[in-house]
């Protein structure tokens, strides 16, 4: 049992302010290299960032979401691939917190730094034996992975009927095989490499069903009564997420301007780009949307909050809310950074200029399954139509 001193929201909001220069500066070494930067790590570990969802009585200081959004919002700013993992071991964190007692002893026990790679598609078999479940599988984008001690996997255990049950999994790191696939066009320095498991056996009492979790009936005894932990699952990562997509517009905005001085546009008449009625209308635009994105994002986040602290009733509506905020920051997001990558020229396309990193870093997080404006949009229609939802995910 660990106590500490949990830092107020201010307090993590200057950690992570204060991180974004180092961030920026280790941003094209890390992408090269497809993996996070080792020092960055160290700072976001060393300022308690990663502890941000790991229960107090490991040393974790249990943040609400706004806190989550705050500082998700200045760790985007630095590099959208330290905002998505970060935001990944988040949410992971959270997730173990449901797993039952002994077995987040296991997690953060010994090592109260302790991170879980993981995603929640079940691309893997799994067959019930003596003590546990054997499993087959591969499991793809497991951002942070080089970093993590643990992998959480989620995989369909067979019926004694023919069907299948989807269940989710902790094992360690060194029990999986880590395949080095990384060759990806964004988010490169999250290095979401893939796991394969060949009769990989996990112990029964590390294995929890789905569908349970999606009604929240959670199995942590301890943290029942945890305000953080009166949420449902997706509600709970889509606020723990969403910072780090308005920060990377931040990021673009920032990019630009610190390039605009000087700048003329080639083949036309304006020498100073700033003199274009063109480039105004595009920096209202952008700047427009960003504010629009911080809307969604807090009010996300403030609903996630208000129901956890009087652990009121998710509606459906509610629940497809959450997942239609986090598209919408995206499309925002993608569209805004959009505009500061066409305004910025041609000689934004060089390693060196930081707008074509975010702009593909962008792209990659709105492809993501959860993060589909299209999807995610569509989900929040059909509710508002009266429908039931299509999707267990909400």
């Amino acid at each position: 049992m660990h106590t500490t001193e949990i830092p107020q929201r201010a307090e993590m909001l200057r950690r992570a302010t204060d991180l974004v220069p180092l961030i920026r500066e280790r941003a094209p070494g890390a992408e090269q290299s497809r993996r996070m930067d080792d020092d960055v790590v160290d700072a976001l570990t060393e300022t308690g960032i990663l502890k941000m969802r790991v229960p107090v009585r490991y040393g974790g200081f249990e943040s609400d979401t706004r806190s989550l959004v705050d500082v998700g919002i200045q760790l985007g700013r630095g590099d959208g691939a330290v905002g998505f993992t970060v935001a990944l071991w988040w949410i992971t964190s959270w997730i173990v917190g449901l797993f039952p007692d002994p077995v987040q002893d296991e997690v953060w026990g010994s090592d109260p730094d302790a991170r879980v790679c993981g995603t929640l598609a079940p691309t893997g078999m799994a067959t019930a034996v003596d003590g546990g479940i054997l499993v087959n599988g591969r499991w793809a984008f497991n951002s942070g992975a080089a970093h993590s001690q643990w992998k959480m996997l989620s995989a369909v255990l067979a019926g004694p009927d023919g069907g299948g049950e989807p269940v989710m999994a902790l094992v360690p790191i060194k029990d999986i095989q880590v395949v080095d696939d990384w060759h990806v066009s964004g988010l490169r320095a999250t290095g979401s490499v893939s796991m394969v498991a060949d009769n990989l056996f996990i112990p029964q009492d590390r294995v929890i069903a789905i569908a349970p979790l999606m009604m929240q009936q959670y199995a942590s005894k301890l943290n029942a009564d945890r305000p953080i932990y009166r949420c449902p699952m997706i509600p709970s990562a889509s606020a723990s997420t969403i910072g780090k997509v308005v920060g990377l517009m931040m990021n673009a905005r920032e990019a630009f301007f610190e390039r605009l001085p000087g700048r003329g546009i080639t083949y036309s008449g304006y020498t100073d780009q700033r003199a274009a009625p063109l480039t105004h209308h595009q920096v209202a635009e952008a700047a427009m949307k960003i504010d629009e994105a911080e809307f969604h994002a807090y009010r996300l986040a403030d609903l996630v909050d208000a129901k956890c602290a009087d652990g009121g009733t998710w509606s459906v509506t509610e629940r497809a809310l959450a997942r239609v905020a986090m598209g919408r920051v995206c499309q925002l997001a993608h569209d805004a950074i959009g505009v500061y990558n066409t305004a910025s020229g041609g000689s934004s396309i060089y390693d060196a200029v930081p707008i074509q990193r975010i702009t593909r870093d962008m792209e990659a997080i709105n492809l993501h399954a959860l993060n589909h404006p299209n999807t995610n949009m569509e989900l929040y229609g059909r509710v508002l139509c009266g429908l039931e939802p299509d999707s267990p995910y909400l």
